[in-house]
This record gives C-alpha cells, sequence and structure tokens, in this order.
C-alpha cells in the first residue's frame, strides 16, 4: 500500500487491524484503479489533436525533446512541433498549449531581440521556420522583442545566397542547391511577414520560389518532384544532365505541399501568384492521389516503389499528405473531391500509427528520423539510402505534423456548412486604428488579423474551420460592395471614447444595408455597452428591422470577478443544443418591434433577436463576446467555454442563409 494512504489513515485514528486491512487495500486499490480508468475515459473523449497536445506537454515539457546532456539550440523540428501545437490551440481555445508555445520560445530570445543560438551565417533555411511562432507572439502579445528577433530571420533572407535564377540555397553547406524541405521552411514564414509588416513586393519572390522548385524537380511523367536540384550537377546524388535527385520521397513532397497551403492564405487576392501556385498545388495534389495505397490510405516511404523491398508506409508524410488535402479542401485551393483522400489517410494513420498507453498517453510510431542529400555515398539519395535509416516514434516533426493533420480534420467535419460563402466584416463604422512595430497605423479592434485581447482573429478562424471565407470592407456600404457576401458583419461601431473620427451610421447607409438585405442578405449586429459603442446611431438601421439597442449597461464586471459576467445557457434552444457558461462582459440590451422577434432571453431580458426583411434576414446580439481576450483560453477559467457556444452561434448563423432551411 502506498505509504502516504497508510499515513493518511493512521492519522485519523483508523487501525488496520488484521481482519479489515485487506479490505482497505483492496477499497483503496479499487479506488485508484476506477479513477485512472475514469481519466482515462475522459481522455479518450477528447479529439485527437488534444490528446497528442496533452501528450506531448507531458512528454516534453517547455518543448525540449533532448536529454539534458545535448546541446538545446533554435532547431526547426521545435519549429513544426510547435506549429502543430499553435493550430491545437486554435481549434480547442485551449490556453495551455499557448503557454506550451511561449515558454518553448522564450528561453531562446532575449529582450533586445537576439536569438541564442541561432547562427545567421549558416544560411540555413531551416532556422527560420520558427519564425511563425515569433510572429504568433508578437501578434498576441505586442511586445517588441519578438518582432525584433523576426526580423533578423527576415533579414536572413534578404542575404541568403541564391542559385544563378533566383532560388534560395538549401543551406550554405549545401550551395546551389534546391530542398523541397527548404519551401516549408522557409516561404509560410515569409509570406505571413510579408502581409503582417507591409511587403506586398516580396510575394513575387515567394512565388519564384514555388515555382523555380516545381520547374527543376517535377518528373512530367509521374508529376511527383524530386526531392533535390544541384544547379553544379556535380554532387553525387545529382543526375549529370538535370542535377535532380534520382528519387521521390514521400515526406520531402509532404513538406513542399504544407507549404503550398500554408503560404497561400497570406496572398492578396489579385496578386498574379495566387493563380501560379494554386495551380502547382493542384498538378501536385493529382500525382500525390494517385500512389496513395488503395488498402491503408497510406503511402510509401519512396513514393513510387510500392512492393520494393524494404519500403514501408511513413507516418509524417501520411500526416502532412493529410493536412494539405484537408486544408486545401476547406480554404476552396483544391476539389472537394480530395476530402475521401483526406479521410481515408487519416484513418490509415490513427488505425496503424497511432498508439494509446493505459494512462491515455498517445504515441505516434514510424517516423523516419532523418533524411538529407549530401556529399557522402551515405546521403547519395539513393533508393536503398531512404529506406535503410533509422526509423523511431514520437519524432518531433511527426508530432507536429499529426497535430496540423488532426485539427483540419476535425474541422473537416463542419467546412462544408459554409463552403463557397464569405462573411463580410465592417472596417468602417469601426474604423479603430493603432501602431504596430514598424511605425505604420493598421486597423484593429474586432478584425479578423487582430489576434491580441481585442480581436477576433480567434473568432475568424472559426468561421473559415466552418468553411467561411472572411473578408473586411474598409469603406462605406453600398449594395454593390456588400454584393460578394452572404453575410455583412457590423460590431460595436465607434463613438468618441475610441475614434476621435468616428463614421456613424447615417440614413443613406442604412438605407442601402437594408436594400442589400432584403436582396437576400444576412446582416448581423453585434453592439457594445454605450460606454465602448456608438448606440444612438446604429439604432438607424436597427429600427430599419424593428429593433432598438438599449443604452444601459449590464453585466459590469469588477476585475477577475468573472461571476459577474457569466451567462448560462441551458442547451434547449435552436441555437445553442447544448448547455455552456458563456462569459459577457458589459452588455446592452434590445427592444423589439414587429418584425423583430427575440430568440433568446436572459435573466428577463432580450439578448438576441432576428427578423425577416425581404428574402434576406437580420441577427442582434447584445455583445461581441466572441473577441480573443475571453475566446482564446488564455484568460478566462473553466467552465467557461465561449469557444464551445461560438461553434453553436455559428452553426445557426449559417442555417439562416437563404436556401438553408
Amino acid at each position: 500500500m502506498n505509504s502516504s494512504i497508510l499515513i493518511f489513515l493512521s492519522q485519523r485514528n483508523m487501525p488496520l487491524r488484521r481482519g479489515t486491512r485487506g479490505w482497505v487495500v483492496f477499497f483503496i486499490l479499487s479506488l485508484l484503479l476506477w479513477t485512472g480508468l475514469l481519466q482515462q475515459a475522459r481522455a479518450d473523449e477528447l479529439p485527437w489533436s488534444q490528446r497528442m497536445a496533452d501528450s506531448t506537454i507531458k512528454r516534453w515539457p517547455k518543448g525540449k525533446f533532448v536529454s539534458d546532456d545535448k546541446p538545446w539550440v533554435w532547431n526547426y523540428e521545435l519549429g513544426v512541433l510547435l506549429q502543430g501545437m499553435n493550430d491545437a490551440w486554435y481549434h480547442s481555445a485551449n490556453g495551455a498549449y499557448y503557454t506550451y508555445i511561449k515558454e518553448s520560445i522564450d528561453p531562446f530570445i532575449n529582450e533586445d531581440g537576439s536569438i541564442s543560438t541561432y547562427k545567421p551565417e549558416n544560411n540555413a533555411l531551416d532556422d527560420l521556420v520558427l519564425g511563425r511562432e515569433l510572429l504568433l507572439l508578437y501578434e498576441v502579445t505586442q511586445d517588441a522583442k519578438y518582432y525584433k528577433a523576426a526580423m533578423l530571420l527576415r533579414q536572413q533572407l534578404k542575404e541568403h545566397p541564391r542559385t544563378s535564377d533566383g532560388g534560395f540555397w538549401h543551406k550554405q553547406r549545401y550551395p546551389q542547391q534546391m530542398w523541397l524541405d527548404g519551401l516549408y521552411m522557409a516561404e509560410p514564414f515569409y509570406a505571413e511577414y510579408a502581409a503582417t509588416f507591409h511587403e506586398p513586393q516580396d510575394f513575387e519572390d515567394i512565388t519564384q520560389q514555388f515555382v523555380l522548385m516545381e520547374k527543376h524537380s517535377r518528373d512530367p511523367k509521374t508529376g511527383l518532384l524530386h526531392h533535390g536540384w544541384d544547379e553544379t550537377k556535380t554532387q553525387i546524388w545529382a543526375d549529370k544532365t538535370t542535377g535532380i535527385s534520382p528519387n521521390f520521397w514521400a515526406r520531402g513532397m509532404g513538406w513542399y505541399m504544407m507549404a503550398l497551403v500554408d503560404t497561400l492564405p497570406y496572398y492578396p487576392d489579385n496578386d498574379p501568384g495566387r493563380e501560379q501556385l494554386l495551380g502547382i498545388l493542384q498538378r501536385l495534389a493529382t500525382a500525390v492521389a494517385k500512389y496513395q495505397d488503395k488498402n491503408s490510405g497510406l503511402w510509401y516511404e519512396v513514393v513510387d516503389k510500392a512492393g520494393s523491398k524494404d519500403n514501408y508506409f511513413e507516418s509524417s508524410a501520411a500526416c502532412m499528405f493529410t493536412y494539405a488535402f484537408a486544408k486545401g479542401v476547406r480554404l476552396g485551393y483544391l476539389s472537394t473531391n480530395y476530402s475521401s483522400t483526406a479521410a481515408r489517410a487519416y484513418q490509415g494513420i490513427l488505425k496503424q500509427f497511432a498508439r494509446v498507453d493505459s494512462t491515455g498517453e498517445v504515441t505516434l510510431t514510424e517516423t523516419v528520423k532523418a533524411i538529407g542529400l549530401g556529399t557522402d555515398k551515405v546521403h547519395d539519395g539513393s533508393y536503398s539510402y531512404y529506406v535503410s535509416q533509422e526509423v523511431i516514434s514520437n519524432d518531433p516533426k511527426g508530432i507536429g505534423a499529426f497535430l496540423m493533420a488532426s485539427t483540419e480534420m476535425e474541422a473537416a467535419q463542419t467546412a462544408a456548412l459554409g463552403h463557397g460563402k464569405t462573411i463580410l466584416l465592417d472596417a468602417w463604422f469601426n474604423s479603430q486604428m493603432r501602431k504596430d512595430a514598424t511605425g505604420q497605423m493598421v486597423s484593429y479592434h474586432y478584425k479578423w488579423n487582430d489576434f491580441s485581447n481585442s480581436g477576433y482573429s480567434l473568432f475568424g478562424h472559426l468561421l473559415r474551420e466552418y468553411g467561411l471565407k472572411t473578408d473586411t470592407l474598409y469603406e462605406a456600404p453600398t449594395v454593390q460592395n456588400l454584393s460578394k457576401a452572404q453575410i455583412y458583419l457590423i460590431v460595436s461601431p465607434d463613438n468618441l471614447n475610441w475614434n476621435k473620427n468616428p463614421h456613424y451610421m447615417d440614413a443613406d447607409s442604412a438605407a442601402r444595408i437594408a436594400e442589400w438585405v432584403k436582396q437576400g442578405g444576412l446582416l448581423v449586429i453585434m453592439e457594445n455597452d454605450p460606454s465602448h459603442a456608438d448606440i444612438e446611431h446604429l439604432n438607424t438601421l436597427a429600427e430599419h428591422f424593428g429593433m432598438h439597442f438599449n443604452s444601459v449597461l449590464r453585466n459590469a464586471v469588477d476585475g477577475d470577478h468573472y461571476e459577474m459576467g457569466r451567462v448560462d445557457v441551458n442547451g434547449d434552444g435552436p441555437i445553442f443544443r447544448a448547455p455552456h457558461i458563456l462569459f459577457m462582459k458589459e452588455i446592452c440590451t434590445l427592444t423589439l418591434n414587429q418584425p423583430a422577434t427575440a430568440i433568446w432571453h436572459n435573466k428577463g431580458d432580450v439578448m438576441m433577436a432576428e427578423a425577416q426583411f425581404g428574402k434576406g434576414k437580420v441577427i442582434a446580439f447584445v455583445d461581441p463576446w466572441l473577441y480573443n481576450e475571453y475566446t482564446d483560453g488564455r484568460k478566462l477559467p473553466q467552465p467557461y467555454d465561449n469557444l464551445g457556444g461560438g461553434k453553436e452561434y455559428v452553426r445557426w448563423l449559417l442555417e439562416q442563409l437563404p436556401g438553408k432551411h
């Protein structure tokens, strides 16, 4: 018996007589077993992304996946792992996952923005992938040290050596070589940096990297991509005529395909490179899908050599392909036909590679540890080289890819609901601006690209998980500029407390919006309390539909007394089908006339209303409650569940679109 249990019993004058000792032991062991089984059952109820994320935190605290006797340096494997954790965080709003990212990065980042152990003179594209987490941390915290660190990585790209046609060398030690891996290491970071810090001219260079890699590595017969290309045609692995390596490595193509779906979201819609990248992705998807094993749903380590001696199904590549296919479909880059490709692959991953022990900890098996093209006879790019390298369990690259694949497959369950539809967020009536780290003024506060407490970045991500395209309208609404959207969202319009030059709602704008609704649009208004938003002028619009926002303050919250903003949802209505405990701080209320009707009450107040208007509909809410501060899990304690309620809210909104009834 555990000594602490014996002490507990003795301290309470519970003597363990011979006749009772066995029963006490049996009872306690049964209790411990039952508790363990209960914990296991609860773990089994979680989605795979969260089960793996929780296992990773337990296995590798603060991201350190090497033993204490080995050096811990800035490395790409940590970057892949944390990108998977990032996806899991935004999918679940589990703040522990964000904390894990921050605690894994912070030991490397000094207050002046310098990066410990990073060596720019190595000119290694591998060193750039962690830049994505630097950008995340800057955008969430607005701490300039993360921006300064990201600038160092961006500076590397400015000075990075290139092939004669402009392609980035993979590393200084691999001169005049391009590898598929390098596109994932560099381009998503490069694109996010360009989009965030006002460098649109960089997209031409980003496009060039993908175009050159495909040009040099694509096999015209199969459509597959060779792992590497040597401009000098002198490496031991390089074809003396073309410079390409001889084999089609699964994970290499996985890196490249993930790079495409992770880079494309940052492209401006009108950038000519966007269509080029879409074409590359679609060609590669066609080729890769043809080599999916029909029985297992997986891919061989050397993709085109099924059944050859020592070839095997490799887990990280399967996760990468699953992720790329599923995300490509969800964002409209790939045909929905590829949904089944992703689903078969994911089922194969769970069946063949996912293992769960008695404690609920998840292991991913069958990941090749390291593959590279070198100058020695071992790293010769031959078939025997690829199939003879060490295969391990719980490789950080594999875990990261599994997390990404799992979050995408979980999102795939809802992605069809809003497919092909656009939600347009107002940035005219709410047009607040602030300086970013570059000194430029940027739009913020309830905006898709605002990752700080005030932002709607998580809400936007949620909408995209439901298949919607998110867009923003920076000018006054008209029937014409609203026509590209099915949903128009107005949130907390500015008053003088928040904007010295607010754009108030006026009669003309209200009439134009009402006409768009009448033609079949879905207008969603999420108001705020009178100290944080304009109510008076917004009612010019709301009263078109029998709605009036009351200039009152309800749910004032004192500090961290979150119970003052607690809103209980029973889960028995058309919007919320499950119980939730929501947090709504400082809200107003609604008064209704025809044609508006109340659809949700709380404590006698109307919280939400709807009105049919012509062919369209209007939804009104008394709070912008889905902003990051109280939704992304970094602040609110359990049992508050704004993300869970938000998912039901989004599902219900999509059901209100014309033709959905």
